[in-house]
């Protein structure tokens, strides 16, 4: 689309898409981070230790990490048309027989599921096809879709914790199906794929691009990085909860803060695929982390709620701004043909690395006895995540100066 003057514009269309995508992607996110809201109800019924009822996060992100690679490939030679539909069938099902399930084995089967068939399916092959609906500014654009995880996960979770003081967790799982449903599929008829995808899967030769390293080794660059990345994150998505109401603060507050941190999450990641557009991707990610794994060390020690809110902001923003960098990173470091993969594979080691920090957040917990150790623990492995991007940042410029 072009006006007059030749300039060309970004179909209207595309900001539908963001629309469409930031609605399911905050239900699906929602549900991932509302496990935190689960965890002490299901422990307390069942008797399962912190370490195994949040073991669901991680079957759930495994779930999400090894059929994200399965529904990228599909993405990329198919498109996106139909996976609103598949998703919200999987997503409202397993939600409600999470209500009606007895054992742990259940608990994990239909958490593995819901990450499989749901959450896969919506992230990154939807943020891929988002991401090529716009030429100008696409970092805006995934900012703002990317912004719909930290909606859901900071909503999801409120809605949750209010359902299961009124009604009990069982039926606050069935109620959340209900709801799920009735926002999904509307939603779902709006997907459909970028024209720019739709070239690039029938062209015959290579998308040109301007990018000093191969597609191969950016994305090897991205995922070693993400999985430290991600670890760091999922230690307070998971415990931050238990972790406030073990310290004697109630549950509507504990949720609060949880809110306070996904709202300024949605500003951060807006911000962040904003300044992807202004300073570059990487630069943007390597900020981003700085700022979460300083923020994520301070939880455990803080006491009073003022300071838990601050605190929460801070660690929001920068932990949400590095989720839109890293899609930012792939929009711009990959081809539009190779997207879909691109950004499932960064998608694995980061489910990988959510999978993992919840449970050695929660296995380091039972070890302790209090979430120092796990919250300690998530700050270096996000220092780790600093380091690999600055080699990688060292590397590009070493390559630029090569081939100058």
């Amino acid at each position: 689309m072009s006006n007059n003057s030749g300039v060309v514009r970004d179909p209207l269309y595309g900001w539908v898409m963001v629309i469409s995508v930031f609605t399911l992607t905050a239900l699906s996110f929602g549900t991932m981070g509302s496990i935190s809201v689960f965890l002490k109800p299901l422990s307390n019924e069942f008797g399962w230790t912190r370490a195994n009822t949040a073991f669901g996060y991680t079957v759930a992100s495994l779930g999400s990490a090894f059929f994200g690679i399965i529904w990228g490939y599909m993405a990329d030679k198919y498109g996106t048309r139909f996976f609103g539909f598949f998703a919200t069938f999987f997503m409202v099902s397993c939600l409600f027989f999470l209500g009606k399930q007895n054992s742990i084995l259940h608990f994990y089967a239909l958490y593995f599921c819901f990450g499989a068939f749901g959450n896969a399916v919506v992230g990154s092959p939807l943020y891929a096809n988002v991401g090529f609906w716009f030429k100008k500014n696409p970092g805006l654009a995934l900012g703002i879709t990317a912004a719909g995880g930290a909606a859901g996960q900071g909503i999801i979770p409120l809605i949750s914790t209010n359902l299961i003081q009124a009604y009990g967790w069982q039926d606050a799982y069935m109620y959340l199906s209900f709801l799920y449903l009735l926002i999904m599929v509307p939603f779902s008829f709006l997907i459909k794929e970028s024209p720019w995808r739709k070239k690039a899967r029938i062209a015959i030769n290579d998308e040109l691009r301007d990018f000093p390293l191969s597609e191969k080794e950016v994305i090897t660059w991205i995922s070693c990085a993400v999985i430290f990345c991600c670890i760091c994150m999922s230690v307070p998505i998971v415990h931050l909860i238990p972790l406030l109401t073990d310290a004697s603060f109630s549950e509507d507050f504990a949720a609060s803060v949880f809110l306070v941190l996904m709202i300024f999450g949605i500003v951060g990641r807006i911000i962040s695929g904003k300044l992807g557009d202004m300073i570059g991707a990487l630069p943007t990610y390597i900020l981003m982390s700085i700022g979460q794994t300083i923020s994520v060390l301070g939880f455990p020690y803080i006491d009073f709620k003022v300071g838990l809110f601050v605190l929460a902001a801070a660690f929001g923003f920068t932990y949400s701004g590095v989720m839109s960098a890293i899609l930012v990173c792939a929009r711009m470091m990959v081809s539009a043909k190779l997207a879909g993969r691109a950004m499932a594979l960064g998608s694995f080691f980061g489910w990988v690395g959510m999978g993992l920090g919840g449970y050695f957040g929660g296995l380091l917990f039972d070890i302790k006895g209090d979430y120092t150790w796990s919250f300690q623990f998530a700050s270096a492995m996000g220092s780790v995540n600093i380091f690999i991007l600055w080699q990688f940042h060292k590397r590009i410029k070493k390559q630029d100066h090569a081939t100058a």
